[in-house]
């Protein structure tokens, strides 16, 4: 059996609580088209954070409607930085989300990434299955590394922008809202960010969610979340942070359809390349702070 097919036996391989718990694990949200030929940083970071050379690593490529072009793209990519094992979890209908094996896989890795495509058919996949429950208590437990890319981050929050428009004036009209799979549930992500024009979109999203933490993430960027609340910006772009908790007023639900949205006294930070964010004190870090 091709190493990169292999499911650890429990009797040659320490749980990965105990073999890994110097691994400082962390939630990549990733904007997607990151760099997989050249430095590949981002993708990098998930491998050393998944553990480097004793990573046993899960791909999840059920956003796209080629699983098994990109499953093994990806395989190639963590197999030449030198992962220990990967496993392809190629789930394309929800009894797969109950299937014993990959359960076990998902126990026994130390990172999981998520693929991009569409967020929606991720989501009907994967929601409220015994898979996507067992990740979620693992990441939430800190025993494993988590990371997103395009579909793949766009589902990390409880609510989810599935789709829309961009390059409007904000309007209700302009994006399309489904339940996300709550793995961050205080942000509501948007990717490919100004490289599609989606300011307006996330605006939009926001003006009915201002209790949530705006996160829009532009192509080859990614947001780190660690586990004290700070978020670190990695990669080319920028990261643009929504914060609609000081909103004053909006039109949101006096409108229809195309009519433009008013949002009053928003505050918006755009990161770069080391600049953080603190999640509970609600305020930027800038890089010559670090």
């Amino acid at each position: 059996m091709p190493e990169s097919e292999m499911i650890l036996n429990p009797e040659t391989q320490a749980q990965p609580a105990e073999k890994h718990q110097s691994t400082k694990t962390a939630i990549l949200v990733i904007g997607g088209a990151e760099d997989k030929v050249h430095g590949r940083e981002i993708l990098h970071t998930f491998f050393t954070r998944s553990g480097g050379t004793d990573a046993v690593i899960g791909i999840i490529p059920s956003a796209s409607r080629e699983p098994t072009l990109i499953g093994e793209r990806y395989v190639r990519i963590f197999e030449e930085m030198g992962a220990k094992y990967i496993k392809v979890l190629d789930v394309r209908d929800r009894d797969r989300g109950e299937d014993p094996y990959y359960l076990q896989h998902v126990e026994e890795c130390t990172g999981l990434f998520m693929t991009g495509g569409d967020q929606l058919r991720l989501c009907g996949l994967l929601a409220d299955t015994p898979l996507m429950d067992k990740i979620v208590e693992r990441v939430k437990k800190k025993e494993i590394t988590l990371a997103g890319t395009s579909a793949g981050a766009a589902v990390m929050g409880h609510h989810m922008i599935a789709g829309g428009s961009s390059g409007e004036c904000p309007n209700r009209a302009l994006v399309d809202m489904a339940m996300g799979l709550g793995i961050i549930p205080q942000v509501l992500v948007d990717q490919h960010f100004h490289n599609r024009n989606r300011l307006g979109r996330l605006l939009s999203a926001i003006a009915a969610h201002p209790q949530l933490i705006g996160v829009g993430i532009d192509e080859d960027t990614c947001a780190l979340f660690e586990q004290n609340n700070i978020i670190q910006v990695m990669g080319r772009g920028t990261v643009t942070i929504l914060d609609a908790r000081t909103m004053s007023y909006t039109n949101q639900s006096q409108t229809q359809g195309s009519e433009p949205l008013s949002l009053h006294n928003l505050r918006l930070h755009i990161l770069s390349h080391g600049d953080r964010y603190d999640l509970k004190q609600h305020q930027p870090i800038p890089q010559a702070e670090t």
